[in-house]
């Protein structure tokens, strides 16, 4: 067994980044998760190419600091398995498989039109680990993008994100992802 069959579901992070010649590079990480609040902190694990250079990923967010984390629903889980193909560098995923950007207010770059959570993220450092090393990419969150039919306000002001409208899909091993299913609620001892 290996560990990532052992260590599932794992959220993906769908990441958008500036290739630097007016086209965008996307790319989904399932080594990805928060790392911090203050500052917010995110990270993803980028490997490398099967001939051992660096991913498109790694060097657009190094050269140009900024990249955009969705979190892809399952009506786009095939879309976002094929932006996984290693492409020549420069050639864009979003012209391959037809996706749409939308600005994201305030950000350098833009965000994908129909995925309903989105951070603007930062470069914050990079770090190499392992024998063959990745590269852990920590971002910076700028701004947070949640479509506003995937929230409501609680009776207290506050913002809830509805994870079922999210309807995220989560990486198992293999190719297998996972669907959202039932949600348990159960209150943290205080």
């Amino acid at each position: 067994v290996t560990m990532t069959q052992a260590v599932i579901p794992r959220p993906i992070a769908w990441v958008l980044s500036d290739s630097g010649n007016g086209g965008y590079n996307l790319a989904p990480y399932s080594y990805f998760n928060a790392v911090c609040s203050d500052p917010p902190l995110v990270f993803i694990s980028v490997g490398k190419k099967p001939d051992g250079s660096y991913k498109d990923t790694r060097v657009n967010i190094e050269e140009r600091s900024h990249f955009v984390i969705h979190i892809a629903p399952r009506g786009l889980a095939e879309t976002m398995t094929e932006t996984s193909r290693t492409l020549p560098h420069g050639e864009s995923e979003l012209d391959r498989v037809g996706l749409r950007v939308t600005p994201f207010d305030g950000f350098p770059l833009p965000r994908l039109t129909d995925c309903r959570v989105a951070l603007a993220c930062e470069l914050h450092e990079i770090q190499e680990v392992g024998t063959t090393p990745q590269s852990l990419v920590f971002g910076k969150v700028r701004t947070i993008y949640v479509d506003d039919d995937v929230v409501s306000t609680d009776d207290k002001g506050r913002l809830k994100v509805h994870a079922e409208k999210v309807d995220p899909i989560g990486r198992l091993g293999a190719s297998e992802y996972v669907t959202f299913g039932e949600i348990l609620s159960i209150p943290r001892p205080k």
